[in-house]
């Protein structure tokens, strides 16, 4: 006689966890790298999409928290992946959303909607959270649902519909998978971008326009860097004193954070104050300006150019000016000849115990244009920078022919073709091709 034994096990829970933990595993190391939003939830979509999902989008919601159930919503997409022979969405758009529509709905509630329907025949009301027309050809379900930085979502549980679960894990992932120190990786990467936005408004509040100065052309430039992380301490300044004396500045703040862009826009005031206070050669100006760093700023170092346009004893004008460990400023005659100012180079700032800065006086014939610039114009990865100098040097030769606004825009052009990871300002003054004795005599 033979007896048969046979047992039926439920593998689906199982598989579902396996499946969960698979993902969760491939998120995180999708977005172990990102640093900005956008970033993490593109590497996100990128591991839903195809596996367990036609299409996703992903909105950051800045004042959800902060309005009445019920009310309008702005959202801002940040990225959208669609499956393979699916038409594509724009990932950046900001979209005005109306109080019953599904994205707003799942922000009032705070949690998912989870609509099924027939083959391609979804309902109006189902989650969608995009305006855009058309849905995948025979989808049959939808899916919206709210992750927060700032609330633990509730604990994982297998019995939502597979796909939902699943759907909820990645984005759960990214925002609670917590460190021993305690950040999430986009709770950190969220405060990332409000401290940016907060040290580029201040960093943009100081670059203000030059002033307007008879006889004289001032142009300026800033461009932020392209790289994620950083918010440089780049600045240029320039303002006129009661003698008449036009002072230009420009400098750099070690650093690529919020600190930088602080000690940046205190050490820019100084620097105005101690102008202003008295009539000094400008390397005795540069190192009362060292010594306040070395005494309020500990362990930071600056370069920075100070110069002042002013009349000379011909009845032109000369250059007064100083360098403190910074690029060279760039002389280009109307001819376009070029070359760069080195005769008062010290160090930079910060950096020498018992500081001792030159001064040098340069005539400026008419015509003349003077380009003073941060080290992202001019150095690039990998690059000696001396090819970033001689490139500049024959950029600014044969743009000088242009008017000064469009000589900084073709040289800040030049940048724009690399993916730059620094700051990068430029400050220009141009003299007229005559003096102004001969353009008053030649007047009727």
């Amino acid at each position: 006689m033979i007896e048969w034994i046979g047992t039926c096990t439920d593998v689906e829970q199982q598989w579902q966890e396996d499946r969960r933990e698979e993902l969760l595993a491939r998120a995180t190391t999708a977005t172990a790298g990102a640093v900005r939003p956008a970033e993490m939830f593109t590497a996100l979509a990128e591991v839903i999409v195809p596996d367990i999902a036609d299409s996703c989008t992903v909105h950051l919601l800045p004042h959800a928290l902060h309005r009445l159930p019920g009310t309008p919503l702005t959202a801002q997409r940040v990225t959208a992946i669609t499956g393979e022979g699916l038409p594509d969405l724009p990932p950046h758009r900001e979209e005005h959303l109306r109080p019953g529509s599904p994205l707003a709905r799942a922000a009032d509630q705070r949690g998912p909607l989870h609509a099924v329907f027939p083959p391609g025949e979804p309902r109006p009301s189902s989650p969608r959270p995009t305006a855009d027309p058309g849905w995948p050809s025979g989808s049959t379900a939808s899916w919206c649902s709210p992750s927060s930085s700032t609330a633990p979502p509730p604990p994982w549980s297998a019995s939502p519909p597979a796909a939902t679960a699943l759907l909820s894990a990645g984005p759960r992932s990214a925002c609670w998978r917590r460190s021993w120190n305690g950040p999430t990786p986009l709770g950190n990467a969220l405060e990332y971008q409000r401290t940016r936005q907060v040290a580029l408004a201040l960093q943009r509040s100081l670059l203000t326009d030059p002033p307007d100065v008879p006889g004289l052309d001032i142009a300026a430039r800033y461009r932020p860097s392209t790289a994620a992380a950083d918010v440089g301490g780049d600045w240029y300044d320039s303002f006129v004193l009661r003698d008449g004396a036009t002072v230009l500045t420009i400098g750099d703040v070690s650093g690529h954070d919020l600190r930088a862009a602080v000690i940046m826009s205190q050490l820019r005031n100084m620097l105005r104050g101690l102008t202003l206070d008295r009539q000094e050669p400008t390397g005795t100006i540069l190192r009362r300006l060292d010594i306040a760093v070395q005494t309020l700023y500990l362990e930071c170092t600056a370069t920075c150019v100070l110069a002042r346009v002013e009349p000379s004893g011909t009845g032109g004008l000369q250059l007064h000016y100083s360098v403190a460990g910074h690029p060279p400023p760039l002389l280009t005659a109307a001819d376009g000849t070029t070359r760069f100012l080195t005769a008062a180079r010290s160090p930079m700032l910060g950096l020498a115990p018992d500081p001792e800065y030159g001064s040098a006086v340069e005539p400026l014939p008419p015509g003349t244009t003077l380009l003073l610039y941060t080290d992202g114009l001019v150095e690039r990865r990998l690059e000696d920078l001396a090819v970033g100098l001689e490139r500049l040097r024959r950029n600014a030769s044969a743009a000088v022919g242009h008017p000064l606004e469009a000589f900084c825009d073709t040289l800040l052009a030049d940048q724009l073709t690399v993916d730059n990871d620094d700051d990068v300002a430029l400050l220009a003054l141009r003299l007229p091709t005559a003096p102004a004795a001969e353009r008053a005599t030649a007047d009727p």
